[in-house]
């Protein structure tokens, strides 16, 4: 498994959604950890870490990201208790979910 999307994720960021690279490596700390819970561990390869690999903490944030997304929908293909219950969450549920997160806060 390459967990770093190196092909994509160095695109630099829009302006308005830049983070200083201390608070990228939080943000993959955190999606490491939510994502080591659900799968085998993520390697310790954040910029200062005893294996660092050389890609920024956005990279990582962004990679691990998609991997915490793909381990959540395997564990709902795996753990539903039917097709229709696991097409609901996946589905229906996902979107009604994403678009609360994108849904500007009152």
């Amino acid at each position: 498994m390459d967990p770093h999307g190196d092909h994509l994720l160095s695109w630099p960021a829009l302006p308005e959604r830049q983070r200083t690279e201390d608070q990228w490596a939080a943000i993959a700390g955190q999606i490491r950890h939510a994502a080591n819970k659900l799968g085998e561990p993520l390697p310790l390869c954040l910029p200062g870490e005893p294996r660092q690999c050389g890609r920024s903490a956005q990279q990582h944030a962004l990679a691990w990201a998609a991997e915490l997304k793909a381990r959540s929908h395997h564990l709902i293909e795996t753990y539903a208790p039917s097709a229709e219950a696991a097409s609901y969450a996946a589905g229906p549920l996902y979107k009604e979910r994403l678009a609360a997160l994108r849904a500007p806060s009152a």
